[in-house]
C-alpha cells in the first residue's frame, strides 16, 4: 500500500485547517439589539460601519480577543467574546453586538 498520497493529504489538512479557522473568526455582519448600527467585517482587514443608514468604510485588525476598528481616524476597540459577539469600550453606547445570520451586502469581497 502506497502511503505517500495519504501522508500528503494529512499534511495538507494539518497546514490548512488552522489557517482557515483563524482567518474566519470575526468575519461577518454584526448588529446591536436596536439595529442602529451594523458592522460588516470583510477579509483582508476591510470593514463597513453603517450607523442609522450612513455607511463608512473602515479597516480593522485583530489581536487576541480584541478587534481594533479604524474608521477615518476614529478608532474603537471591541472585545471579542467566546460566543462570537462583540462589545465596545465600557461607558459607550456600543452594547453587545451579535453576529447576524444574513449574508453581507456590498462593501468588500465576501
Amino acid at each position: 500500500m502506497n502511503r505517500k498520497p495519504l501522508l500528503g493529504m494529512v499534511l495538507l489538512l494539518v497546514l490548512v485547517l488552522p489557517w482557515t479557522a483563524c482567518g474566519n473568526s470575526v468575519q461577518g455582519a454584526y448588529s446591536d439589539m436596536s439595529g442602529a448600527f451594523i458592522l460588516e467585517v470583510w477579509p483582508g482587514g476591510e470593514a463597513t460601519l453603517t450607523f442609522q443608514g450612513e455607511a463608512m468604510p473602515c479597516t480593522y485588525r485583530v489581536d487576541k480577543n480584541q478587534l481594533m476598528l479604524d474608521c477615518k481616524g476614529d478608532k474603537t476597540v471591541f472585545t471579542i467574546h467566546d460566543d462570537g459577539s462583540l462589545t465596545g469600550p465600557p461607558g459607550t453606547s456600543w452594547e453587545r453586538c451579535r453576529r447576524q445570520n444574513h449574508r453581507q451586502s456590498g462593501g468588500g469581497d465576501p
